[in-house]
């Protein structure tokens, strides 16, 4: 049962305790990411993470790797839209370390200009890494198509002229804004005391005094669109990639049980619609799956695959039949019960790991300030119906929702065959 405690300084600290485990997983979780950046500074939240890593006052580079992975400790950090996250998985009994070291780093560090250059340069390496990589890259594309014009449909990493206009003084000034006690987010799962690293995190956030975020204030994004979009990206590649979406509904929608449900029945597993027909039956792709983006005010339903190049247009027209099938005709009742048992199944397993439990905590509270207990996602699953399924579908699969990107070679003849059967 997790435990929940507010200093004074407002930091908030939250433990799940997992006597049967002998490590820790702990994260300091900051509530922000891409969908709080300015255009001009597309990509200041993962370069800053970038920089935590790269000295403190206490610390250079190296100590602070050393530090937590010389006692056999994981060490990472990652950036998404509405958050930034440091973590460490690490035995118990080195947990004070893995909370100096992740304290230090989100209080002290250095931000050298040595350091910012040099991280500049691995930042772009690794935003031209993504370019390669067209089944991720078209996702970003798709994001373009479902949030124009708005944060959500930008880039992570940024771009070379964002990363070029990133100076010290502007990390400096973000940082300022966002990492402040009020903004902060403590998660520990596993063998952990929740009054020992309630003491451990008072002391080393003594001189913090609680500041409230002077920030962007978050833009809402359109959730509704005139016409389907498509977005054909040229690329000379052996495959063609795609990655279908619609808009979906947000993570504190009523309806998002039914969505997570509809989404496993279409696409979650080998067992779906979508690796049945695409897959197995027709042998149209390799990889082929759904997936939905949730985030506090809007969310989509997608669909990735790696398709043969000269059978684009086939299996975008499966696809969308498959979602025809699932507006007009409800699923069955022993599909339904598989995907329920699937979507519980696959979260209790993961909650019995210390890190997944951490995560799935921390990008609970820190998104929404709540947290649902496993009893309470149970019961909400549970109550999902066959027509709340049906109903899920003919919401949001709407042809003015469409959108699609593709990467591949495709000549006109070929686009023109994937936009005719680009329609419900």
């Amino acid at each position: 049962m997790h435990k929940i405690t507010r200093l004074d300084n407002d930091l908030t600290v939250i433990t799940d305790r997992m006597p049967n485990t002998g490590s820790v997983a702990i994260g300091f979780w900051i509530k922000a990411g891409g969908r709080y950046e300015y255009a001009n500074l597309q990509g200041i939240s993962h370069f800053i993470e970038h920089i935590l890593f790269k000295g403190t006052k206490k610390r250079d580079y190296k100590q602070i790797k050393e530090s937590i992975e010389g006692v056999g400790g994981a060490f990472n950090a990652f950036t998404s839209e509405e958050c930034t996250c440091y973590y460490v998985k690490i035995v118990s009994k080195y947990l004070e370390i893995a909370v100096d070291v992740l304290s230090d780093m989100v209080l002290n560090p250095l931000f050298a200009k040595k350091e910012i250059d040099k991280e500049r340069n691995v930042i772009i390496e690794e935003l031209r890494m993504y370019l390669d990589l067209p089944n991720q890259y078209v996702s970003e594309l798709l994001d373009e198509l479902l949030w124009p014009e708005h944060p959500l449909g930008r880039s992570l990493l940024g771009t070379h002229n964002t990363l070029a206009a990133i100076k010290r003084k502007e990390l400096m000034h973000y940082k300022g804004i966002y990492h402040v006690p009020s903004n902060i987010t403590i998660v520990a799962c596993g063998d952990v005391e929740h009054d020992m690293i309630v003491a451990l995190l008072q002391k080393a956030f003594s001189s913090s005094a609680a500041a409230s975020s002077g920030g962007l204030e978050l833009k809402r994004p359109h959730k509704t669109q005139a016409a389907p979009k498509i977005n054909f990206y040229s690329k000379a590649t052996e495959q063609t990639h795609l990655c279908l979406g619609v808009h979906g509904l947000d993570r504190l929608d009523q309806g998002r049980y039914a969505q997570s449900i509809l989404n496993v029945i279409l696409g979650g597993n080998m067992s779906s619609r979508l690796f049945n027909e695409v897959r197995e039956k027709r042998c149209l792709a390799y990889e082929i799956g759904s997936g939905i983006k949730e985030y506090v005010d809007t969310g989509a339903l997608f669909i990735h695959a790696g398709v043969d190049n000269n059978k684009a247009a086939e299996a975008v027209a499966v696809i969308v039949s498959e979602l025809n099938k699932l507006k007009d005709k409800r699923v069955s009742k022993q599909e339904l019960t598989q995907a329920k048992e699937y979507y519980k199944g696959r979260l209790f397993m993961g909650l019995e790991d210390a890190l997944f439990n951490m995560l799935f905590l921390g990008d609970q509270i820190t998104s929404t300030g709540k947290v649902y207990t496993k009893d309470g996602i149970e019961a909400g699953v549970d109550k999902v119906g066959l027509n709340e399924i049906k109903a899920i579908a003919e919401k949001i699969f709407v042809n003015n929702s469409l959108n699609m990107a593709i990467i591949g070679p495709h000549k006109r003849e070929n686009k023109k065959e994937i936009e005719k059967a680009f329609k419900f």
